[in-house]
């Protein structure tokens, strides 16, 4: 799925639809005892890190959403039963936060206890007012300290419908908004046609927190993750790892404003090339981060790159098809290579050293190290990702549905970039600060990536073609 803002995901003129939780709902939410199932430790960190930034007097949005289109004027009725379904299939969306004192508790509804509310906002002929509109309500509406913290809305017309959904990032993570446009198109499918849904239920990540707190739980500061982890920040100076160039930033200045920069970076063919090349090492995801490691020697002159490569926590087929904020990450530390070989023999070795690290949340191992890292930043810390999603049902028919997964650009001090391989090759997307510095050095790193990954030597583009023809 292309990664976007929602300025930039084909939004077209229409009636707008809005659906929230309904005033019933909410009331019933607000009498629940807790739930005795905790958060996650990730869930926490976001919730704790919005709020620390509110207090600094800054309004930061950090949702997530995913836009894709029905065909022709939508069925409101079928459309709201298939919005309604779908979120009680996730139990994380009728499942929310309270504070008592310092402490947060879960609370979470029955399915009886949901419904939703429909109101139409009226016509919008002009696109970019339709875009502040919704980009200002799912602000409110998918807001991280807020519950209900998601948002479903309809842009009716005579010849399509599309469809946006934003939730806060606690619920979600890009994994499970890539399985969103073809679940609900399903559900509605199967409404306006009569036929019974298909699919089997979906775990619970209300669940899977319980477990993997659990699990952070029964360790120490003297486990041997810990300690690695306590040598990676000590070699970053007692911080977790940036994007080693030049941003622009001047030390102890207020959060910038972040630009989004999203475009394809190279086609099928070089996409599976790259995959060919990079294959005895691991694949693309190494072939990706060790590009990285030479660019950012080049652009900034660092020794060793150092970064948190993002994995996800899936490891049981009960989390594959279930909605939630499934991730960890594994420090690497990859020195300048000869050559891009080299690092990719580095890369791996990395990766297979560390990759167990992401098993405990890093926000317990912060934790248990006792290091004062108050976050001032949405972004702990800055990302390259990689993620191969073709083999996402529906992927093959995102382009026509026009698909996209929405990001919330707002204010940030951190370079997250997300390579996605796609049918139609990879597609990039990067949140940087809003300097000229920074956008030089980035717009540098996105053509010296491309540069690289279509610098593959020859055989490996004719090894390619032939596999595509045997």
């Amino acid at each position: 799925m292309r990664i976007s803002d929602i300025q930039r995901c084909e939004v077209r003129p229409g009636r707008l639809v809005e659906w929230t939780f309904s005033k019933a709902t909410v009331a019933a939410a607000a009498t629940l005892p807790p739930d005795p199932r905790p958060p996650a430790y990730i869930q926490e960190s976001h919730i704790r890190t919005a709020r620390s930034v509110r207090e600094d007097g800054l309004f930061v949005p950090t949702w997530l959403g995913t836009a894709f289109d029905l065909p022709g004027r939508a069925d409101l009725d079928a459309l709201e039963r298939a919005l309604r379904d779908w979120t009680l299939r996730h139990e994380t969306l009728r499942s929310g936060f309270r504070w008592t004192g310092d402490d947060m508790h879960r609370f979470t509804l029955d399915d009886n206890d949901v419904s939703l509310h429909r109101e139409v906002i009226g016509d919008f002929a002009d696109p970019e007012a339709l875009v502040r509109y919704m980009q200002d309500r799912f602000d409110v509406a998918a807001d991280a300290l807020g519950w209900p913290n998601l948002i479903y809305a309809a842009v009716v017309r005579d010849d399509s419908t599309s469809v946006y959904m934003a939730f806060d990032h606690t619920n979600v993570d890009a994994y499970s908004l890539q399985r969103i446009p073809d679940e609900v198109h399903e559900l509605y499918l199967a409404g306006v046609t009569g036929r019974p849904a298909t699919g089997t239920p979906a775990g619970s990540y209300v669940d899977f927190c319980e477990q993997e707190r659990a699990n952070a739980d029964g360790i120490d500061d003297t486990h041997t993750i810990v300690a690695r982890w306590r040598e990676f920040i000590g070699r970053c100076d007692g911080r977790l790892p940036t994007f080693p160039v030049d941003l622009g930033l001047q030390p102890g200045g207020e959060l910038p404003a972040q630009k989004l920069m999203c475009e394809p970076l190279v086609d099928a063919d070089t996409a599976a090339a790259f995959e060919e090349h990079c294959r005895p090492y691991g694949g693309s995801l190494v072939g990706i981060l060790a590009a990285t490691s030479l660019i950012v020697h080049e652009l900034g002159g660092q020794p060793v790159y150092r970064t948190v490569v993002p994995f996800h926590t899936r490891v049981k087929s009960a989390w594959s098809d279930s909605v939630g904020w499934y991730v960890g990450g594994a420090p690497i530390e990859v020195p300048a290579a000869r050559d891009f070989d080299g690092a990719l023999a580095t890369v791996r070795a990395e990766l297979r050293a560390n990759r167990s690290l992401a098993r405990i949340p890093l926000a317990r191992v912060l934790r248990l190290l006792g290091a004062d890292f108050r976050p001032t930043s949405p972004d702990m810390y800055s990302i390259v990702s990689y993620v191969d999603a073709r083999p996402t049902p529906g992927s093959a028919r995102w382009t026509e549905k026009k698909a996209y997964g929405l990001i919330r650009v707002s204010y940030g001090d951190q370079v997250c970039a997300w390579v996605n391989r796609l049918h139609e090759g990879l597609w990039f997307a990067c949140r940087y600060p809003d300097t000229d510095v920074a956008y030089k050095n980035v717009r540098r790193y996105v053509e010296g990536l491309r540069d690289l990954i279509n610098s593959v030597p020859a055989d490996d583009r004719l090894r390619v073609a032939e596999l595509a023809f045997s």
